[in-house]
């Protein structure tokens, strides 16, 4: 499986982005698929992710309320809708999968490379 990531770049605080990780190869319908950040200094923190097979999600606290992922199946992508930016948004955000049921998205099999987010104040 290969992901594939998109979207990130320079907004300001309030702003809103949306990132696209287009999955492709042996990817079937049981998988999770999701992303995780990694802030300049910082450990690698969950941030959503979703079942392919019956659209749950989770979302960490930090994000609930602002950030939406969702799926588009014909296109094999997740989707992570990001309103209301804040600077402590600022972060490498990774496309990562895992097969399997449930919404759990670790540990992840399967990464994309990472796309880059800077929300300025």
């Amino acid at each position: 499986v290969q992901l594939q990531a998109s979207g990130g770049g320079l907004v300001q605080a309030g702003d809103s982005l949306r990132l696209s990780c287009a999955a492709s190869g042996r990817t079937g319908s049981r998988y999770v698929m999701g992303w995780i950040r990694q802030a300049p200094g910082k450990e690698r923190e969950f941030v959503a992710a979703i079942s392919w097979s019956d659209s749950r999600t989770m979302c960490a606290d930090s994000v609930k309320g602002r950030f939406t992922i969702s799926r588009d199946i014909g296109k094999s992508t997740v989707y992570l809708q990001m309103n209301s930016l804040k600077p402590e948004d600022t972060a490498v955000y990774y496309c990562a999968a895992r097969s399997g049921l449930g919404v759990d998205l670790f540990p992840p099999k399967y990464w994309g490379q990472g796309t880059h987010l800077t929300v300025s104040s």
